[in-house]
């Protein structure tokens, strides 16, 4: 009885300790289901297959999509702060008007993504990904104000340079720092 109504408890204070639901679809077969509108904070989705999944409007702060496949998934709106989207395919994606800010998505593969009005604001992006959705950044995020473009600091060539350690025209150690 006592679980019974500590999970009672759990479920009307919205998840463990009130802080999202933390539901569980790790290397779950998922592909087309309908999660929009949701509160999916601290949700797991780990190795899961979430294709053409509808997250819009979702809030998924915190959530798991390490090794997910999301391809063809709408996050438009979506609320993917701190989120852990390492080695995720996310190819053809809808993630307009999308917060990804302090998310991590090392790895992962955004090709032909719709990132209009995204904000990527300390998100940890492969430069590789980031100059690629540089080319056709647009827009600003509805939500916070802040443009893709300089979310993803498309404009800065010096941080291109300087991000790349090998390369001869980015900020050089002297020898008396050595």
């Amino acid at each position: 009885p006592a679980m019974a109504d500590l999970n009672k408890y759990e479920a009307e204070v919205g998840g463990e300790f009130g802080n999202g639901t933390a539901l569980q679809f790790g290397e779950a077969d998922i592909a087309g289901r309908d999660f929009s509108k949701q509160d999916l904070r601290r949700s797991n989705f780990t190795a899961a297959d979430c294709r053409d999944c509808n997250f819009k409007n979702a809030r998924l702060v915190g959530a798991y999509f390490i090794k997910s496949v999301v391809a063809r998934a709408n996050f438009e709106n979506a609320d993917l702060s701190d989120t852990l989207m390492d080695r995720a395919v996310i190819v053809d994606a809808n993630l307009r008007n999308a917060v990804l800010q302090r998310g991590v998505f090392t790895r992962s593969d955004f090709s032909r993504s719709d990132i209009y009005g995204a904000d990527f604001t300390n998100a940890l992006v492969d430069k590789s990904q980031q100059m690629m959705m540089c080319k056709y950044a647009d827009g600003v995020n509805a939500v916070t104000g802040v443009e893709t473009r300089k979310s993803l600091n498309c404009n800065s060539r010096r941080q291109f340079r300087a991000s790349t350690p090998s390369n001869p025209d980015g900020p050089q150690v002297s020898d008396e720092e050595k």
